[in-house]
């Protein structure tokens, strides 16, 4: 079924142990939209100034994403980011954000976008995930990502949009500044008592669980041996998530717990190169081999 996200495009500039990009391709959207790929043909919805490389349009066309939403401002730039990460990976100095075309992103959804069954609001003010979510008229199953910087800057409109959406992705930083809960599992109960039916708790490079009524579900993540930039691995956890759920057409317990394993590969895929040199070569393919290599990992 029909999957739109709404989010970010951005050339992002990341330093690793390893290496350093200049100017990679990035982005919230980009990289779930790389990562669901595989699964549906995902609708992206986002934003990028006059410096948007044709080759990057090529990519993301050849990947199989819709670009009907992409809109390219006229004498506007593309977000900026820059990033270093210390050789643990759990520590990341941002190094500068240039907001460019998103200060003023407002999104609109094109004809046939907004009777998506399944959406996912990509990082981003929740008052502009909100303003994409209203044109969506009657989705199955919508999920929204958020970040400390909303929950410390925008945490009404955060909680206006928990009203609003099935599902709240978010890692454990977030969770215990969200809730001032230091265990997760109580953090993840208060979620619930927010608006979400169902909240996704990513713990990094310890896996991620999934709660909610009748579900309660955790995994490690995959063991990749080689981390070389773990940029973009949530927005790739939430694109195998998503992707899989819109390819099966529901969002039953049985599958948004298969759902998390399909989010866990995509993920492991992101962190094995910078931008998408790794994941945006993979395919269905890839997608299952190690979907079962998990699956003997977490089965008695």
């Amino acid at each position: 079924m029909s999957l739109v996200v709404i989010g970010t495009l951005a050339y992002d500039s990341v330093e690793t142990a390893h290496d350093k990009r200049e100017n990679a391709l990035g982005g919230s959207a980009m990289y779930f939209a790389v990562a669901a790929a595989p699964y549906v043909t995902p609708q992206l919805v986002g934003a990028v100034g006059e410096d948007w490389r044709d080759e990057d349009t090529a990519m993301l066309k050849a990947r199989g994403v819709d670009l009907a939403g992409l809109e390219v401002v006229p004498g506007g730039k593309t977000f900026r980011w820059g990033g270093r990460y210390e050789p643990d990976w759990n520590t990341r100095h941002t190094t500068f954000t240039e907001l460019n075309v998103l200060e003023s992103f407002d999104p609109k959804l094109p004809a046939g976008y907004d009777a998506s069954k399944f959406v996912f609001l990509a990082n981003a003010h929740p008052a502009v995930q909100m303003q994409g979510l209203s044109q969506v008229k009657d989705p199955i199953f919508s999920v929204a990502d958020t970040m400390n910087l909303w929950i410390d800057i925008a945490l009404d409109d955060l909680k206006a949009l928990m009203q609003k959406v099935d599902a709240l992705i978010l890692n454990d930083e977030e969770a215990r500044m969200l809730t001032g809960e230091n265990n997760l599992i109580r953090a993840a109960q208060k979620v619930l008592t927010m608006g979400p039916k169902i909240v996704i708790l990513k713990k990094g490079e310890h896996g991620a669980f999934i709660m909610g009524e009748g579900l309660h579900f955790s995994l490690p993540a995959y063991p990749v041996t080689e981390v070389i930039d773990p940029t973009g691995a949530g927005d790739s956890f939430a694109g195998g998530f998503m992707g899989f759920v819109a390819k099966t057409g529901d969002a039953s317990p049985g599958t948004l717990r298969r759902a998390m394993l399909h989010g866990t590969v995509a993920a492991s895929y992101c962190v094995q190169g910078f931008s998408v040199e790794d994941i945006g070569k993979r395919g269905l393919g890839d997608y299952d081999e190690r979907f079962n290599e998990l699956m003997q990992i977490v089965t008695l």
